[in-house]
């Protein structure tokens, strides 16, 4: 299997399979490359609809310089060890699936800077240097966190603001996620009525209610169940000897 950087003809593939239709793990196959490297290659360069070959080499160049002559760590593991291109490549393989779960490709890259750093916190600039994009890019990105209940800012000592992750962050996710299956459900419970109990489409979509109900309260109840066995402390091991 080749290893290396995708070559130039590569991405001229990569483009003419998103051209055919094809699946990324098709267009991985016929390359002999993990499926994970074509997402990586074509999340990063403009999204199925907007990759052009030329562009991502191009792109691919650039960010290979910069790292040359920056080679910047994160901001809060420069004194922590773990190897600069490894937690690099980690970063993105992270960033990719969340993408996956829906999130923009800032904002997923934003939230994974905050989850892998040590404190749990970054400031503005911090993120903006890490991720090197402008302050107004991360701006957009913790706005959208923020309304999703996944992060939340405190000003520190020196007046800054920072953005912190929580760690219910995943418990609130879910919570959020349960509350949108169970509204797929009560919208769906109105037309059964509107469209006449009995008819075709009024029993599809008592089942779609029925099957959200399950989904939403399976989900908030795990949910709480996992929170109240992760944040239950150990009974001290000492005691009173009588």
């Amino acid at each position: 299997m080749p290893g290396g950087r995708l070559t130039q003809q590569e991405r001229q593939q990569i483009a003419l399979g998103l051209a055919d239709d094809l699946s990324y793990a098709e267009i991985a196959r016929r390359l002999e490359r993990p499926t994970s490297t074509i997402t990586r290659e074509v999340d990063r360069n403009g999204g199925p609809l907007a990759y052009r070959a030329d562009l991502a080499h191009r792109a691919t160049e650039r960010r290979a310089r910069r790292r040359k002559q920056v080679a910047t760590p994160h901001p809060d593991t420069r004194s922590h060890g773990p190897d600069d291109e490894a937690l690099r490549e980690y970063e993105e393989t992270f960033t990719t699936l969340m993408m996956s779960q829906g999130l923009p490709r800032m904002t997923a890259r934003v939230l994974t800077s905050l989850f892998i750093s040590n404190a749990g916190s970054l400031t503005a600039s911090e993120l903006a240097a890490h991720l090197e994009v402008s302050p107004a890019s991360v701006s957009k990105a913790v706005a959208f966190l923020e309304e999703q209940g996944l992060i939340r800012r405190e000003r520190d000592e020196r007046r800054r603001e920072r953005y912190f992750v929580d760690e219910d962050v995943w418990y609130q996710s879910t919570i959020a996620s349960a509350q949108g299956v169970a509204a797929v459900g009560r919208t769906a419970r109105q037309g059964v009525a509107l469209l006449g109990r009995g008819s075709p489409a009024a029993t599809r979509l008592e089942n779609i209610a029925r099957f959200s109900d399950f989904i939403s309260e399976s989900m908030l109840r795990a949910a709480e169940q996992v929170r109240d066995v992760l944040h239950t402390k150990p009974e001290s091991a000492t005691g009173d000897v009588g």
